[in-house]
């Protein structure tokens, strides 16, 4: 129940001359209340981007063991014969020779 007191209103506790007295610290409280929801929402925004970076990682990291594997496979002497075969190319059937030039010359 609000009373008409001289100057304002009482409400028991507060009276329209402590509120007014206390609009810097209400306004200071209102501003606490902004930054903290806006570092809440920087915060859960830094998360989803965490999150996607480790998703993208995580992806890379079997597209580069499928291609590791993939080079594995292709690199195989079998491999690489058949693919050259179409050129003329064809595996040593002997030892390489060693080729030793005189430094005379």
């Amino acid at each position: 129940m609000a009373k008409h007191k001289g100057n304002g209103i009482d409400f028991g506790f507060f009276s329209s001359d402590t509120i007014l007295r206390n609009i810097p610290f209400i306004l200071f409280l209102g501003f606490l209340a902004v930054i903290y929801i806006a570092n809440t929402h920087l915060a859960e925004r830094n998360i989803r981007q965490i999150q996607e970076s480790r998703r993208e990682l995580k992806e890379m990291r079997w597209y580069f063991m499928t291609l590791q594997a993939e080079n594995m496979y292709k690199s195989r002497r079998s491999e690489m014969a058949k693919n050259v075969k179409d050129l003329g190319l064809q595996p040593l059937s002997d030892k390489p020779k060693k080729i030793i030039a005189n430094k005379s010359d």
